[in-house]
């Protein structure tokens, strides 16, 4: 704004921080702002392109500038205008940091921040507790509704059916180990009759399942026995074969006593 702006409201009765209304007579559109400096030449304000969007306004048009008093903001909602937005890890924060360079809030606008580089709009639905406020030095809770154009992902059933199948036994690693009387016998006479081995039937219940090696690495072979810890087994001994130190008894050559 120029410096004339500044000489005139120093001389009326306004409260502070200044906080101004910009009305586009035109296309009936208004927005709200601060002011950053009065260093511009007289007659001319300038803008933020996207203030300007706001308003319908083009380049060297007319806008309408008063000063006014806006309470502190408690709460706003936001709407992305582009599903890019959600790529943001932390938005919350992001806006926060960018709303620093804001004075105040007008339900309807649209603000742009710059975050890495790239621009991002968002539009504002809600403001309370009125349409227009300062968010200068506030505390504000912060909400966001849907992106323009996003579309919630679709969530395919899952049907879960649960079948009680019998337990198949052919994938199990049989671990037999040795059976008895398993081998074939000889006849004397030299008939073959009768001496083919006749094993007994495996139970489901002898076959064990191999059991993965979880702590294998590439390039090491590890071989698993499986033997059992022997058990301790401790036998009471009777007290006289039992080995007590210095129990036994000593002989003297040297018999005591008095000479008769």
């Amino acid at each position: 704004m120029p410096p004339s702006a500044l000489d005139q409201l120093s001389r009326l009765n306004i409260t502070y921080p200044m906080l101004f209304k910009l009305t586009n007579k035109n296309s009936d559109r208004m927005t709200h702002c601060g002011v950053l400096e009065f260093v511009a030449d007289e007659g001319i304000c300038y803008l933020p392109h996207w203030m300007m969007q706001n308003l319908l306004l083009e380049e060297g048009g007319l806008v309408q500038v008063e000063s006014v008093n806006l309470q502190v903001a408690t709460y706003s909602k936001f709407q992305p205008q582009s599903p890019d937005f959600l790529d943001i890890t932390n938005p919350k924060a992001v806006l926060e940091n960018a709303l620093r360079n804001f004075a105040c809030l007008t339900t309807g606008d649209v603000i742009a921040i710059n975050y890495n580089e790239k621009i991002y709009e968002l539009r504002v639905m809600e403001t309370k507790p009125d349409k227009a406020v300062s968010i200068i030095e506030c505390d504000m809770n912060v909400d966001f509704d849907a992106p323009l154009g996003y579309k919630e992902p679709e969530r395919s059933a899952q049907h879960e059916e649960n079948t009680d199948v019998e337990t198949d036994h052919s994938g199990y690693v049989s671990d037999i180990g040795f059976r008895a009387f398993s081998g074939s016998g000889n006849r004397l006479d030299g008939k073959k009759k009768g001496v083919e081995p006749s094993p007994s039937p495996i139970k489901p219940g002898d076959i064990r399942r191999g059991i993965p090696n979880y702590d294998f690495k590439i390039g090491r072979i590890t071989f698993i026995r499986n033997s059992r810890p022997l058990v301790k087994k401790v036998e009471e001994d009777e007290s006289g074969s039992r080995f007590i130190a210095f129990s036994g008894e000593g002989q003297s050559l040297r018999k005591k006593g008095r000479k008769p």
